[in-house]
């Protein structure tokens, strides 16, 4: 990914310093009454600078409502005219990206099922070739990383210099109170990957109930996420889309009022002691990483060991009983068991491959040839 990728006069959408940036709007525009009604009252919250409304809805299903399209960019216009709020939509084909400019729409959205497809992505972006407008990119709605920073790449690709990523969970088949999975160690990489880059998070489609937006809002902000895209209609029950995840006007501010902004640096002193501490870290992780390496080079002794005995690579009454052990000791030390369970599986595979490969590898008796064997054994 081009590493000069990143939001051009940013400031002209928000003051990255003083607040995360906050888009809001409805899932859906509906009717002209309820897009100008809804943004009137968002207009009145002074951290919110971008309006967002969909207009063409891609439904899993064909039946339901599939959005009013390009009427509803006159009322975007509107929106605009009258509260000074930017504009955003999302496209999916390159008519909806000309029909955004003809209209004046600030910023474009690629959305998450769009971006599971690279060649619309690519069609997307060469629609965008030469145009200065400010471009989101949401996460694939699979967990694949590469795909999510291709989509970027395409965009990025075309001229646009003014992006950003937005996070908004991925689908997963997992139990979990929430809509998609938030998987925060997706976006934390791309941060590393491209620190650069702006991502948002979309507390609602994470969510899929308004009840937890609160709490995946202070998440991203905790995480030093750069802003929140939120659905906000002015009367969510009856809202057309998505309405459990949808919140009104009074309770954005609410949450926005309630959301606890931490400092990403701290006085000289505080830096210095967390600095040392830093450094304890740094030599514990040394001493972890070379009892890990032992630990592999003994596994890889007991590989050989099996192959030339012909034993099985697994052995599933020597397992369970690590697991019940090891479960039991961690715990007792105040170790989460489900971090627990999940590091051990992941020695495990790793061993598992380890041995999987020596066994793979002839020992010296089986590399000899047929009549090499008979000559010694003679």
């Amino acid at each position: 990914m081009s590493t000069d990728m990143d939001i051009a006069g940013q400031g002209d959408l928000w003051d990255p310093e003083s607040f995360p940036l906050v888009v809001a709007g409805p899932c859906s525009a509906e009717s002209e009454k309820q897009v100008l009604q809804t943004a009137r009252e968002i207009a009145k919250i002074p951290e919110v600078k971008i309006f967002r409304a969909g207009l063409w809805k891609p439904r899993t299903r064909p039946g339901a409502f599939e959005g009013v399209g390009e009427q509803g960019l006159s009322w975007l216009k509107k929106v605009k005219a009258e509260t000074g709020l930017k504009t955003t939509i999302e496209v999916a084909r390159p008519e909806h990206v000309e029909l955004a400019l003809k209209y004046d729409i600030d910023v474009l959205w690629l959305g998450a099922r769009t971006v599971v497809n690279p060649f619309v992505v690519q069609e997307l972006a060469e629609a965008m070739k030469g145009v200065p407008v400010t471009v989101m990119v949401k996460n694939p709605i699979i967990p694949d990383l590469k795909l999510w920073i291709g989509g970027l790449e395409r965009v990025n690709a075309a001229g646009i210099k003014q992006l950003l990523a937005i996070h908004r969970g991925f689908h997963y088949f997992d139990k979990s109170p929430f809509r998609n999975a938030p998987m925060w160690e997706i976006p934390i990489e791309l941060k590393r990957l491209v620190p650069q880059l702006p991502i948002i998070v979309d507390p609602s489609h994470i969510c899929g109930r308004r009840d937890l937006i609160q709490e995946i809002s202070q998440k991203a902000t905790d995480l030093e996420m750069d802003g929140l895209m939120l659905e906000v209609h002015e009367n969510p029950d009856v809202a057309l889309t998505d309405s459990a995840q949808q919140i009104t006007p009074d309770r954005l501010r609410d949450l926005l009022q309630h959301l606890v902004l931490r400092k990403r640096t701290g006085s000289p002193d505080f830096e210095s002691h967390l600095e040392s501490l830093r450094t304890e870290i740094d030599k514990l992780d040394g001493e972890i990483l070379q009892i890990l390496a032992k630990r592999l080079e003994i596994i890889d002794e007991i590989g050989s060991y099996k192959r030339d005995n012909n034993i099985t690579i697994l052995q599933m009454k020597r397992w369970a009983g690590i697991i019940t052990d090891r479960l039991s000791i961690g715990t007792h030390l105040g170790l989460n068991e489900l971090f627990l369970k999940k590091l051990l599986n992941l020695i495990h595979k790793e061993s598992i491959q380890r041995q999987t490969k020596i066994f793979g590898h002839k020992t010296k008796s089986e590399s000899q040839k047929p009549e090499e064997k008979n000559r010694l054994s003679a």
